[in-house]
């Protein structure tokens, strides 16, 4: 049989996509599904995130009456609830080290089982030393897990209409966080405090399920055929290396060295200029450990499935990320550096990225908090239980209406994620001054409505800013590292602004200052904008006077 063979081209990273000719000239892309399994992918990623943050403002309903038998009421429920979001920050820290060395998929399944094991063991709980162990800990590493898991599989699966799946997840994730407290109001009537918990357990072990659906790419990828004309486009961009390989060779290479390792005697090690070609191209690579660590196009001639399949799974984890050390470069002193490079601390040297995570930070500790507050400022008002649900629900069912709207309005307008962040954060700057002064009813029902529209740009485009600032290589890591920065961070401003708001007992107080944080999120991100289209346009500038100089000097040298 003749020898296969794999032209790999190093066309860009960000265009590059691998290429698999059949006979008869039959050759096409893999491209991100859009679709197909991906929709999967986001009912697996509403299941956790529905029991989980559907959780949190329910914690009240299932454990209150337990906490206030055993004398620990306000006190346990802060304590438990800024645990959680500490252990999920720390859980996201370490995400994209463990994507690189166990796989996506299993780090969010063990994130699933362990928050399926947290529910159980609440089950048996008898001091709040229990639930911080079982919900706070074991729950919220578990779901920190779940988290990155998620966006990165989702970041993956989609690339060009992020925003309208994004929103159909979301809705998804809305809707169940809307029936969440109708459900466990139900199940506490019926079974109890203990059986509602048994339930729980059994519900939130769909999360188990929801991480087994989040299938590698590489699985589901959608062919797209290619013409002949734009092959020889591709062949003419940029140099060809051709590596020949007998059709039933496992496209599989050990750590150690850069060979094909197979069991037929016959198989070679690359020659100097092949191992050289792909060097030059993994040089962030510690070594040639697969075709995965080439990110261009790969076109393979008369391939046997089982060399398909062994490519495939070849380009899963085995990239190095962006940013990262090749062994000639890893710094000789110690454990601060390679902290540094394990963790990926070095997204943190970008101001850019600082200012997004900073931005995000501070906008979202501002929504959840003004929506903790917002039903116990009314009953300072004096408006009566029915009331202050019914103004709640209608900022539920404007929020679950943004993200229909969002969905339906990014299939005809591509806008990038972060620019909609930005119109909600300063739009709902805006809408809470007018909220300060507003005390009757329809008022308050029309303003609460208005800035619940508006939560959906601060909650669905929240990892795609990361997915469209960061390379895939780079998500995990960065996504984890604003999740760690994030948790950490409402540790410890919440209690801060808790005491002014103890001290004070004037809540307008405390909203001016959530207000504060929005606009440390909007104002920097407006001077970022401005500062990055000056400095363009100044480029664009310097770059037509220079070509103005070289036609006046070419004409110059005409004229003598």
């Amino acid at each position: 049989m003749d020898a296969s063979d794999v032209w790999v081209t190093s066309e860009h990273r960000l265009q590059s996509r691998p290429a698999f000719q059949m006979k008869k000239s039959k050759a096409y892309t893999l491209e991100a599904p859009d679709g197909g399994w991906g929709i999967l992918v986001c009912i697996g990623m509403a299941l956790p995130f529905t029991s989980a943050l559907a959780a949190l403002p329910s914690f009240g309903l299932i454990f209150g009456e337990f906490l206030k038998s055993i004398g620990a009421e306000t006190s346990a429920m802060a304590v438990i609830t800024s645990a959680f979001f500490s252990a999920m920050s720390f859980a996201g820290l370490f995400s994209g080290s463990l994507f690189q060395r166990f796989g996506m998929r299993q780090v969010g399944v063990t994130g699933g089982i362990l928050y399926f094991l947290g529910t159980g063991m609440q089950v048996f709980a008898t001091s709040t030393l229990h639930l911080i162990m079982a919900f706070s800990v074991v729950q919220g590493f578990g779901f920190g897990l779940m988290v990155p898991t998620c966006y990165t599989t989702f970041n993956h699966y989609f690339v060009k209409n992020r925003v309208m799946w994004m929103s159909f997840a979301q809705t998804l994730i809305g809707l169940g966080s809307m029936l969440y407290p109708i459900v466990i109001q139900k199940l506490m009537t019926w079974y109890g405090f203990r059986g509602c918990l048994l339930i729980l357990t059994g519900l939130n072990a769909h999360a188990v399920f929801g991480m087994l659906v989040m299938h590698p790419v590489e699985w589901h990828m959608r062919r797209v055929p290619i013409k002949p004309e734009e092959q020889e486009e591709l062949k003419e961009l940029s140099p060809t290396v051709v590596i020949r390989v007998q059709p039933e060779t496992p496209l599989k290479v050990p750590r150690e060295e850069p060979t094909f390792h197979t069991d037929d005697p016959g198989a070679r090690k690359l020659s100097h200029a092949e191992e050289h070609m792909l060097k030059v191209r993994s040089s962030r690579a510690s070594s040639i450990t697969s075709l995965g660590n080439w990110s261009g196009p790969v076109v393979v001639s008369d391939a046997s499935p089982q060399m398909m399949r062994s490519l495939q799974a070849s380009r899963r984890t085995s990239t190095i990320a962006d940013g990262a050390l090749a062994p000639g470069d890893a710094p000789k002193n110690g454990w601060g550096r390679t902290i540094a490079n394990f963790l990926d601390l070095t997204l943190l040297k970008r101001p850019i990225f600082v200012n997004i995570v900073l931005g995000l930070t501070f906008a979202l500790y501002s929504d959840i908090t003004f929506f903790t507050l917002q039903p116990v400022y009314l009953f300072e008002l004096g408006y009566s239980r029915p009331d202050t649900a019914t103004i709640i629900a209608i900022g539920a069912a404007a929020d679950l209406s943004s993200r229909i709207f969002l969905a339906i309005t990014a299939v005809c307008i591509q806008v990038p994620s972060r620019y909609i962040y930005l119109a909600g954060a300063v739009l709902t700057v805006f809408a809470r001054f007018v909220f300060n002064g507003i005390s009757d009813f329809m008022g308050m029902a029309c303003i609460t409505a208005v800035i619940g529209f508006l939560r959906t740009w601060l909650h669905v485009p929240l990892p795609l800013v990361f997915a469209d600032y960061l390379p895939k290589e780079r998500f995990a890591s960065g996504y984890g590292l604003f999740m760690f920065i994030q948790g950490n961070a409402i540790f410890l401003i919440g209690p801060v602004v808790g005491y002014i708001r103890d001290k004070t007992k004037d809540y307008i107080l405390v909203f001016h200052i959530l207000n504060g944080f929005m606009i440390l999120c909007a104002a920097p991100w407006l001077v970022e904008v401005l500062i990055v289209k000056f400095r363009r346009r100044n480029k664009i500038a310097r770059d037509n006077v220079d070509h103005e100089d070289v036609d006046n000097q070419g004409r110059s040298a005409v004229v003598h």
